[in-house]
């Protein structure tokens, strides 16, 4: 049986309170290497722009996969609503 573990930071982690946090990412390591864990592993990170950003980079390089995104505001979780194609 495969455990699930998740690194980086919990959810009350203080990163989350932080005032330059807006973004909350919790992911699967696609690639070796990776300085937060393993392949196959997940993790959540709190994140600034500028640390999004670059996630956003490493998603495209195919070095992570984002599962989950929530904007940060004041500590608060919010799921960004989907956009309504017509």
């Amino acid at each position: 049986m495969r455990q699930f573990t998740t690194r980086g930071h919990d959810l009350l982690a203080v990163e989350r309170f932080r005032d330059d946090t807006r973004h909350m990412v919790e992911f699967e390591v696609l690639k070796d290497g990776n300085p937060i864990g393993l392949r196959g592993e997940t993790a959540r990170l709190f994140l600034s722009e500028d640390d999004y950003q670059r996630a956003l980079r490493s998603a495209a390089l195919r070095e992570i996969r984002i599962t989950r995104h929530d904007l940060v505001v004041e500590g608060h979780l919010i799921r960004p609503k989907k956009k309504k194609h017509r």
